[in-house]
């Protein structure tokens, strides 16, 4: 009883994290969209979110400080280069590419072209030996990327520059959430908790994508009613008021997603994103009009089907990998030194959680 009362305790706690990262995701993402239909410069938003995200992951690291005793891990900038600047640069042009894609395509077609990011994961968590080759983890993938290779084909709303830049992304993507998970599975650099691995990466993500705003927005803003053109007051802090809340929604995902990464992996991620990505086509079709397609649907279904797959075949493993960490625990001090490790982090993390919540 004892035993199962703790695993129904656990999955109740992933399944609130889920969730998190749902509200989040799907919040920040109508958000984008909304946005650059009145601030059309998507890169120098994200710049301010990235401020915004370093800020807050700055108080939450003292406040947590102050709370445990205990100081937080620290990188130098000569470890920052050596070690984060992978994952920064690819996590910025990431995030930077996505936003600067809402001006061309619609929500429906974002989150089809997203979507492909398992397929790069899937490729780089292979290439750095983070997942095993399966046959049926490879039957999961084709299932999923079948139905949105559906959902995308011959969409009435589609536009080249910006599937580009969507796709673009999505290949970033998959390096990115490699390289953050082997980042964080570091144990030496102490940067299990999400609130440390953001504020070390805020600094490189803002100095990668600064030169890609330069060029592409600084002469169309120096221009620009929004800047030294700006003509109504009272315009000024119903913007400022937007850019913020974007930085919070900014913040939220951040903190979910790398939670996410740090308890399973990059490939498990974006598997149960996929779910919260039919959320959005959903929600855009009935709140933004985003037509749809009797294939698209097709795609759709073919996507559940791959996801059910997933879930069954993580259910049919759950022993095996209990059985598997009991003996290595059993034999290995090592191990065991990591495990009481990991779980300090984990008691730093839901301290940070609370306190972000309160």
């Amino acid at each position: 009883m004892g035993a199962g009362a703790a695993a129904l305790g656990r999955a109740a706690l992933a399944a609130a994290l889920v969730l998190l990262y749902y509200g989040f995701s799907i919040g920040i993402t109508f958000y984008n969209k909304w946005l650059v239909k009145s601030f059309p410069f998507p890169l120098l938003a994200t710049l301010l979110h990235l401020l915004l995200i370093f800020a807050l992951s700055a108080l939450f690291r003292a406040l947590a400080r102050c709370r445990s005793g205990r100081p937080r891990a620290t990188l130098s900038w000569a470890d920052c280069l050596r070690r984060a600047a992978p994952a920064a640069l690819s996590t910025s042009l990431d995030i930077g590419l996505s936003n600067w894609s809402f001006l061309y395509v619609t929500v429906s077609l974002y989150t089809m072209t997203k979507s492909s990011a398992i397929l790069f994961i899937l490729l780089f968590s292979l290439l750095f030996k983070l997942e095993e080759m399966r046959v049926a983890l490879v039957l999961v993938v084709l299932l999923i990327a079948g139905g949105l290779f559906m959902f995308t084909y011959k969409s009435t709303q589609f536009n080249t520059q910006g599937f580009m830049l969507v796709l673009c992304a999505s290949f970033l993507g998959g390096i990115r959430w490699t390289l953050t998970q082997i980042l964080m599975q570091k144990a030496e650099l102490g940067l299990q908790n999400p609130i440390d691995i953001m504020f070390h990466l805020q600094p490189l993500m803002f100095l990668v994508l600064f030169p890609l705003f330069a060029v592409f927005e600084g002469l169309p803003l120096s221009v620009s009613e929004k800047l030294f053109h700006f003509h109504e007051a009272g315009m000024l802090p119903c913007l400022v008021g937007k850019l913020f809340l974007g930085g919070i929604l900014a913040f939220g995902l951040g903190f979910s997603e790398f939670l996410l990464v740090s308890r399973t992996s990059s490939l498990t991620l974006s598997v149960a994103g996929i779910f919260k990505e039919i959320c959005i086509l959903l929600l855009a079709t009935r709140l933004l009009g985003d037509h749809l397609s009797l294939l698209n649907w097709l795609g759709f279904a073919v996507c559940l089907s791959g996801i059910s797959l997933h879930v069954i075949l993580k259910a049919i493993n759950t022993k095996g990998e209990k059985t598997l960490n009991l003996n290595e625990e059993a034999s290995s001090d090592p191990d065991l030194e990591l495990l009481l490790h990991h779980t300090e982090h984990g008691e730093e993390e839901e301290d940070v959680e609370t306190i972000q919540q309160h």
